[in-house]
């Protein structure tokens, strides 16, 4: 009877606990089945809100079409000066000529323009937007305007430099102007034609890269370039995550990289992303990410960029043992310290971790390696009385001396050599047992021909040769008349 009870009891626990399983197991089931209704209660009345906004959506784009239309004829029927240097006094006038060349649909004139005013990128971020809302069809504005370096840059190798800022910019600017102005960035208004040309300039793209060597000998900013692209006519495949995960991970430096990642629906991917900067020591890098996505719990920041700070000071200390930086490795390592303080200084301000890393340290740090680096740059003032003549041992001529239209005093230069002047007769011959040329006045160091010979070898100077100057020579201002003395024609 006691083993039975006791089996009883065993069999009666074992199926209590299946049951709660199947319970919990039942309980996750019905909640899951109904936050698959809920998602599928909201697709659909999404689906039947595109759908209701469609007709919407199109008599608003019609009737802009149509008012630019008009406006565009009028432009081009009245006769107005065109500034041919696209020179503007202010943002209205900038905007003014922005909009003159979108009315028009020349693309190519409002590239030059924007092209030319880079140092006005802030003004032209501002302004651009509503220029292109004046176009009859701004994305296939845009793509012609862009055309001359995206996909592939048509200049050559005599591009000169690089206009991918550019292209983002434009690109960037013409996502407010075709989103749909009912239900919001879940719609691209862009016409099915442009959106297969978009496609078709993206896959061009695609294949330029593997013509260039792959992901790795890219340009960052062809990279920002191309996914700007497919963010702006929203035509982001799937089956190419991955490949744009590869792109946005080797540029991760890049301001917009975070939100360009999240727009391309990398989202998910994140973690992953973050862990491989880290591992990359891309520390710097992971912060911006983990902002962005929200992962700060995940992903403290502090530790991060005190991390960063130890790998540059370990990559500092580095170039000062590297043989090959001889001579300068001093400024390459404070260069390169210099570099990650601004950085992590910079990040502190921007998500407000003062309180947890007090910055005052590193802004120390960094006037220190400023005023370091500074010393290092003053020159060394030496006094004008003290330059000597290698040479002779005789004094150099008083700076003043460099005032004067035929004197040529200067001790760094090599001079030319050194031609007797007819005119001068304070000069002996040479000595016959010198055949040598005499040393050239002014070098700062001895002859280096086979015949020279030290100054302390010299035979005395011949009887009516010209003395030697003390060391307290005079300046110029001492001398009655106030010229130099014959001998300064023999340095020039």
């Amino acid at each position: 009877m006691t083993s039975c009870t006791l089996l009883w009891k065993e069999l009666s626990d074992h199926i209590n606990s299946l049951e709660q399983n199947l319970m919990k197991q039942s309980e996750t089931l019905k909640r899951k089945i109904e936050a698959l209704d809920s998602e599928t209660k909201a697709s659909l009345d999404s689906l039947k809100k595109r759908e209701l906004s469609i007709e919407d959506s199109v008599k608003i784009a019609l009737s802009r079409v149509e008012f630019n239309t008009k406006a565009a004829m009028r432009t081009l029927g009245d006769d107005v000066e065109d500034n041919p240097d696209g020179e503007v006094d202010d943002g209205d006038g900038l905007l003014q000529h922005l909009k003159s060349t979108c009315l028009k649909m020349e693309a190519k004139e409002f590239w030059s323009f924007v092209i030319g005013k880079k140092k006005e990128i802030d003004l032209l971020r501002e302004k651009i937007p509503a220029a292109l809302s004046e176009c009859i069809d701004p994305a296939r504005f845009v793509m012609e305007a862009i055309s001359e370096v995206f996909p592939v840059d048509k200049r050559g190798n005599e591009g000169g430099s690089d206009l991918a800022w550019a292209c983002v910019l434009i690109l960037e600017s013409l996502i407010p102007v075709v989103v749909d102005p009912v239900i919001g960035k879940s719609r691209i208004l862009v016409t099915p034609s442009m959106k297969e040309q978009a496609k078709e300039i993206a896959e061009t793209w695609k294949k330029s890269l593997e013509e260039r060597g792959g992901i790795e000998n890219v340009k960052t900013p062809d990279v920002h370039t191309f996914l700007q692209h497919l963010v702006t006519f929203g035509i982001v495949k799937k089956e190419d995550l991955e490949f744009y995960r590869k792109l946005v991970v080797a540029s991760a430096w890049r301001k917009q990289m975070p939100k360009l990642a999240v727009s391309l629906g990398l989202g998910d991917q994140m973690p992953d992303m973050i862990e491989e900067l880290i591992s990359k020591g891309q520390q710097l890098d992971a912060v911006h990410f983990t902002y962005e996505v929200g992962l700060v719990d995940k992903f403290p920041p502090v530790p991060l960029l005190k991390s960063f700070l130890r790998d540059a000071k370990k990559a500092a200390s580095s170039i000062l043992d590297d043989p090959n930086n001889t001579g300068r490795a001093a400024q390459l390592a404070a260069r390169k310290e210099q570099s990650a303080l601004r950085a992590v200084i910079k990040c502190i301000e921007e998500y407000k971790l003062e309180a947890e890393f007090p910055p005052e340290n590193l802004k120390k740090r960094l006037e220190q390696l400023e005023k370091t680096k500074t010393e290092k740059r003053k020159p060394v003032v030496v006094p004008a009385n003290k330059r000597t003549r290698v040479n002779n041992g005789g004094p150099m001529p008083p700076a003043k001396a460099g005032r004067l239209t035929n004197a040529y005093v200067s001790s760094f230069p090599a001079p030319p050599p050194f031609v007797r002047s007819p005119s001068h007769t304070q000069y002996p011959a040479p000595v016959p047992g010198y055949p040598s040329p005499p040393p050239m006045y002014g070098s700062r160091s001895p002859p280096t021909n086979p015949y020279a010979y030290s100054p302390e070898a010299a035979p005395p100077p011949l009887a009516g040769s010209y003395p030697g100057a003390p060391m307290n020579y005079p300046a110029y201002g001492g001398y009655g008349n106030g010229l130099a003395p014959a001998y300064q024609q023999a340095y020039y």
